[in-house]
């Protein structure tokens, strides 16, 4: 089973957080639904090089957090709750803006100012109409 999960040596994060983000990616974004099988401990280990120890690591915290579940010889999976793509986006959304607000009081910004600088940087539609999920008019 291909993973297409990598490891960066660049990165300053250890091996199984970065692979636990990745895995968390993958299910936000959709190219994991629940049930879907994840590449075993071994697999995973061989296919981006690093110990069997480190993904061991990395499916362990992710089952604590109820990412994935595992079942005694047959592999692991992503769990099957109804919310999880929801609660994997809005959890990494809230990381990235909780990093800019905290940039933002720094530069000693207020609230309204870092708002109002979301909405300049956020690009409208070519139609003119809000996206979809859009909640407020902009």
């Amino acid at each position: 089973m291909h993973s297409d999960l990598v490891i960066s040596h660049a990165d300053r994060r250890p091996m199984y957080l970065q692979l636990m983000e990745q895995v968390r990616r993958r299910i936000a974004v959709g190219d994991w639904p629940p049930g879907h099988e994840i590449p075993s401990i071994r697999a995973l280990a061989a296919a981006v090089q690093v110990s069997v120890i480190t993904v061991k690591r990395a499916y362990l915290e992710l089952e604590r957090s109820g990412i994935i579940l595992t079942r005694q010889g047959k592999g692991s999976f992503v769990a099957d709750s109804p919310d999880l793509k929801t609660r994997l986006r809005r959890g990494e959304l809230d990381d990235h803006l909780t990093a800019a607000i905290d940039v933002g009081r720094q530069l000693g910004l207020s609230s309204p100012e870092v708002a109002a600088r979301l909405r300049e940087l956020w690009p409208e539609p070519a139609d003119g109409k809000p996206e979809e999920g859009d909640e407020t008019e902009r």
